[in-house]
């Protein structure tokens, strides 16, 4: 399957096995995020979760670096990758999502969120993080996942 053929396909997380992005997954069935990103995701060898894409023109504002609505809504998407484990299969909604900006991203560059969940009981999920563009600090954040049930 091609870069383009996984972000075309519909439902789910879908491996990418060609292209720049072989080796990641790409979720499916999230128009927003397909045009916001899209946005891939991977295990790392230590177990933990990474959130990365490659920064667009399409992705900045006026002044020419990256719009801090994209940046926030790949955080966003960023804190259910690094909870997948602690959602263990389950669905979720972001009740609180905060950022911190630190520096702007531009064209071209990897922008990656890793991070980690420091709390997870019941239907609540608690995740910090920072966003990086090639390996620099620009925006560190924090969000709550509540755990639903899909009727």
């Amino acid at each position: 399957m091609s870069e383009n053929e996984a972000v075309g396909s519909s439902g789910g997380l879908v491996p990418v096995t060609e292209g720049d992005w072989a080796g990641w997954s790409v979720w499916q069935g999230d128009a927003f995020e397909q045009r916001a990103g899209p946005f891939y995701e991977r295990r790392e060898d230590d177990g933990s979760m990474v959130a990365a894409f490659r920064a667009e023109e399409r992705h900045m504002n006026g002044a020419g670096f990256m719009h801090g609505g994209c940046m926030m809504t790949f955080a966003d998407s960023a804190i259910f990758t690094i909870a997948t484990d602690a959602l263990a299969g389950s669905h979720g909604v972001t009740m609180h999502l905060a950022g911190d900006f630190l520096d702007p991203a531009r064209v071209g560059q990897l922008i990656e969120a890793r991070g980690e969940v420091v709390r997870a009981g019941g239907k609540t999920i608690y995740v910090v993080g920072m966003i990086r563009a090639d390996g620099a600090p620009v925006l560190s954040f924090n969000g709550i996942i509540r755990k639903i049930t899909r009727r």
